[in-house]
């Protein structure tokens, strides 16, 4: 329903659509790359349950303030957050092969440095893991971000499986997204 989508997202994205068809467990570890107030990391968070961990990644200390906050106003005590550049190596400071699942939602269309950020997030992924890829359709329009990068689903799964992922499908993100999984071999 309309009402339910978070306003944040500007009603565009769906975080509960897109999370449902990730096959998220409990106990998992997932990184939320440029997490912004926590659409994703929040309920990610309830979903893996007190033995999984989410991290929370974005440059914005502002960002990070606010899925701290609500974290704490719903009592989810599995969210770290942490500042980080995704775009230069090591960046997300986290630790070689650590997540079952890298979250990336409306943020290849912000960065020049696209590859980069797929590098980092191949880097903190398990053997086995999954890179989970949103982002806006390539058309401009009236609706979404006029300024930025935007890129082509066709191009994101060309320079992810560069990066040495491997594409496993796609999956509906709504009207204004595309959404792509792949793994790391």
């Amino acid at each position: 329903m309309e009402s339910e989508l978070p306003k944040g997202t500007g009603g565009f994205l769906h975080p509960q659509k897109v999370l449902s068809q990730l096959g998220i467990k409990e106990g998992m570890n997932v990184a939320d790359f440029g997490c912004g107030h926590g659409y994703f990391a929040i309920p990610v968070a309830k979903m893996i349950g007190k033995d999984g961990k989410v991290y929370a990644l974005d440059v914005l200390p502002e960002a990070l303030e606010s899925v701290r906050s609500r974290a704490q106003m719903e009592n989810i005590l599995n969210i770290e957050t942490l500042r980080g550049d995704l775009e230069v190596k090591d960046g997300s400071k986290l630790a070689d092969d650590c997540v079952d699942l890298v979250l990336l939602h409306n943020i290849l269309f912000q960065s020049q440095k696209k590859s980069d950020i797929i590098k980092e997030a191949k880097r903190v992924l398990k053997q086995g893991g999954m890179l989970e890829l949103t982002d806006w359709l390539s058309q401009k329009g009236t609706i979404g971000p006029q300024e930025g990068w935007r890129i082509s689903a066709q191009d994101a799964k060309k320079i992810t499986e560069e990066q040495g992922l491997a594409f496993q499908r796609s999956f509906d993100a709504g009207e204004y997204h595309y959404g792509l999984i792949f793994l790391k071999p």
